[in-house]
């Protein structure tokens, strides 16, 4: 490190005297000790000591911020921290004991240099490397001493590495990557070379470092890896062997290095640290043109890999589902959370030996024809727009198609409560109409993002990950350089009408719908606006075919000048209350199913919400309540009469029932595993049509200042169009009532009946029948059962209880 060098002799003795000095400080197993250093000498140093003691090792990354360090160590209740410098100045937890390296040579120089006693044994711990939680609380991985054992153990077999090999250490001790550089190094023989975290992050000067410093073995995040090489193609030429991982990475990247200037040895790693490290390894030595991703391989040895569906069942190649790892490197679990560990190491169905688990990893994969196994993504990755679902991955691997894309990103972003938008985020030299363009060809329309974002780089962590949270939040408003203010009285209308639609400040009139956010359904709403506004009948088509608003207002100019305006009596009003009223066409398709299925959750729309900070439950009860006496639709039930469905409004009741279910006497990861438990349940509601109610909700207190709220109404009666109203008002509600002060909300001039009956009105008699026989003509000759590949037969009535792909 720099230009100081330990022998395997001297290395031992120093770890050995620290060790010797923290157990006099009562370390020893399952005591977690900090470790708060830069990479170098020190810091390996300590690692050994650490094990050497009986202790546990929690490495922290020095770039965390104070409040995060705090967290962590005091989550893992570490008493004694090995740091230098100022490093551990802004921690001062108390009974926290702080060993500053830097200061304590003469008292370590008086420590025996031979190795202390300890009791530990393989299965006590030896790390706790803490990775991001879902909550936004970190958790505490726990892996023992057997864990890292066989996984050193098993590196030969996958990869030579011995003396006279130079490994770089180039991650954070935080990181787990770190016990392949230490122990894949000092475990065989080799020599442990430090990599500066400057030289680290620039290609030239990395390869730079690794000819003059003769490193042979280097470990690089996908991230850094798609970085470097598309800076310097060579920057790794020098190697004996490279691995690469910890995200998917993509091909074209891979096959410039592999073309022109790629070391001995690559290989691409995967592993979460669940199961220490790495998992799977493939030596890449070649992509094949068509190939989105670079295959993950097959499992190293001590590990097992399971494809696995919904039900633990095995999926043959081709098919996707849940990577489940097992073997002897699946760790304890995560430092005092027991409902977590169990929600995620689970028992091992196909192990020989009794009490063995396997983690589920949350990534969706499948196996290849070869036998390989093939990354496409994580599960939770999934997004879901506009009712329909989408896997980043597919756009990402439409966009990397596209010449000039060097590397790309997709995520869903709800920058504006119930406003959600898909995200592009692009490095390279390209034109943003074209990339559009590009991508309407080969995908859908709601999986076009709705805005792209250019950056010089994707932003890292200091481990080298992709660090989504400093992302950018995309400007759609129109640039300077573009804004063209409207120009006539019609143009100015339609700009505000789009302003108000698609959330923005202004927009200009060469300005396209579409390339602003906008989508089919909020070009609903637009030609809802229009009819309002300027009474004339836009159909929805226009807004696809003339998606410019200089054009789409030209487009209503020609409307009015033509006397296509709406008729007055085209108009929905305030319908009689007296008895039932009749469902819309879309309702009466959803009763018509649900008799089919009676009480099936399937059109359920479930909702959980998470809440911070103090809540008033009163104030929020009283929110709902109003809710339900403002809109119909949530009292509303629909019992059939004669055989025909109606609707039935039901007066608005005296308040709101709100079951209320305290989990904040449990211990903290039960609370989360039960609030999880709770909200599968409140999903799975089985709704009656005919008795409702047909809208829930309930409350759980998950800790003081953390509640979830969950909402579930059937789909006969929402969608999530109104959710977002139903969103907006409880918000205003609840703020309102929380302050003792009235309603702000205006009284609804018109409710869902009203539709329902302007509806049955307007498309009787000839209307009807003319678009019956629209489709008669249409769908004639076409066949009566869609006939798709399938394994099994088709069984005679729907169930949506199998296994879907």
């Amino acid at each position: 490190f720099d230009d100081a060098s330990l022998t395997y002799r001297e290395l031992n003795e120093r770890a050995n005297r620290l060790a010797h000095h923290l157990v006099r400080l009562g370390v020893g197993p399952e005591a977690r000790v900090g470790i708060l250093l830069e990479r170098g000498m020190e810091m390996v140093v300590a690692t050994l000591a650490v094990l050497k003691s009986g202790g546990c090792c929690v490495p922290v990354d020095t770039t965390y911020p104070p409040e995060r360090m705090a967290l962590m160590l005091a989550d893992s209740a570490v008493r004694v921290l090995l740091s230098e410098g100022e490093l551990a100045a802004p921690l001062a937890p108390s009974g926290l004991h702080v060993i500053r390296l830097d200061r304590v040579a003469e008292v370590l120089a008086a420590e025996p240099d031979h190795p202390p006693s300890t009791s530990a044994s393989a299965g006590n711990l030896a790390y706790v490397f803490y990775t991001s939680g879902s909550t936004g609380r970190p958790k505490g991985v726990m892996m023992g001493h057997r864990e890292v054992v066989q996984y050193a153990s098993c590196l030969p077999e996958t990869m030579p590495i011995g003396p006279g090999d130079r490994v770089a250490q180039a991650s954070n001790a935080s990181f787990d990557a770190a016990v392949f550089e230490i122990w894949g190094a000092l475990a065989h023989g080799a020599a442990l070379v430090g990599i500066e975290r400057d030289v680290l992050l620039s290609a030239p000067l990395l390869g730079r470092a690794l000819r003059e410093r003769g490193i042979t073995h280097l470990y690089q995040t996908a991230a850094l890896f798609n970085q470097h090489v598309r800076e310097q193609v060579d920057v790794y030429a020098s190697l004996r062997q490279l691995v690469f991982g910890a995200e998917a990475v993509g091909t074209e990247g891979v096959r410039r290095m592999l073309r022109s200037g790629s070391p001995g040895r690559v290989l691409h790693e995967y592993g979460p640290t669940e199961a220490t490290v790495w998992c799977t390894l493939e030596r890449v030595e070649e992509v094949e043109e068509d190939a989105a991703t670079v295959s993950i391989g097959r499992p190293i040895p001590n590990a097992r890999a399971y494809v696995l569906g919904s039900v633990l069942e095995p999926l043959p190649p081709g098919v996707a589902g849940e990577l489940y790892v097992g073997g002897a490197g699946v760790v304890r679990g995560y430092l005092g959370r027991p409902g977590l560990t169990a929600e995620r190491f689970v028992p091992d169905p196909f192990a020989s030996g009794p009490g063995a688990r396997m983690y589920r990893t949350g990534d969706r994969v499948r196996w290849r024809a070869d036998g390989k196994l093939e990354f496409m993504g994580r599960l939770d990755e999934q997004v879901k727009i506009r009712g329909f679902r989408i896997e980043p991955g597919e756009v990402e691997a439409a966009m990397a198609a596209y010449p000039g894309v060097r590397e790309a990103r997709v995520m869903m972003r709800e920058d504006q409560p119930g406003y959600k938008r898909l995200v592009a985020y692009v490095v390279g030299s390209v034109e943003m109409d074209g990339l559009r363009a590009h991508l309407r060809q080969s995908l859908p329309e709601y999986m076009v993002p709705s805005a792209f974002v250019f950056l010089e780089a994707l932003p890292l962590t200091p481990n080298g990950k992709l660090d989504r949270k400093a992302w950018p939040v995309p400007e759609l408003a129109s640039a300077e350089d573009r804004y063209v203010a409207p120009r006539t009285p019609v143009e100015e209308v339609l700009a505000g009408i789009w302003a108000e639609v698609l959330r923005l400040e202004r927009v200009g009139v060469e300005e396209s719908f579409f390339d602003l956010g906008g989508h089919s359904l909020l070009g609903t709403r637009v030609v809802s606006r229009v009819r309002q506004v300027f009474g004339v009948d836009l159909p929805l088509r226009a807004v696809f075919e003339r998606p410019v608003l200089c054009e789409l207002a030209a487009e209503i100019d020609r409307l009015r000048g033509t006397g296509a305006a709406a008729g007055a009596d085209d108009a929905i009003a305030p319908a009689a209350r007296e008895g039932d009223l009749p469902v819309t066409f879309a309702q009466e398709r959803l009763w018509f199913v649900d008799a089919l299925d009676p009480g099936s959750p399937v059109y359920a729309i479930p909702f959980s919400y998470r809440l911070t900070g103090r809540l008033d439950p009163d104030a929020l009860r009283r929110a709902l309540a109003e809710l339900v006496r403002r809109h119909e639709p949530l009292r509303t039930t629909l019992p059939a009469v004669d055989g025909v469905p109606v609707q039935r409004i039901a007066p608005p009741p005296a308040g709101f029932d709100l079951p209320v279910a305290d989990l904040r006497h449990l211990p903290d990861g039960e609370r989360r595993a039960e609030a999880g438990r709770l909200a599968a349940e409140a999903s799975r509601h089985r709704f009656d049509l005919a008795r409702g109610p047909l809208f829930r909700a309930s409350l759980v207190h998950v800790a003081d200042d953390e509640h979830r709220l969950l909402l579930n109404l059937h789909h006969a009666i929402g969608d999530g169009w109104s959710l977002g109203v139903l969103l907006d008002e409880l918000s205003a509600l609840y703020g309102a009532f929380s302050r003792g002060e009235a309603s702000p909300l205006p009284e609804p001039a018109l409710q869902y009946a009203d539709y329902a009956v302007w509806q049955r009105e307007r498309l009787s008699g000839a209307a009807l029948e003319g678009q019956v026989e629209f489709w008669r003509q249409a769908l004639d000759g076409a066949p009566a059962f869609l006939e798709l590949p399938a394994d099994r037969p088709r069984p005679p009535v729907e169930s949506h209880r199998g296994a879907v792909e």
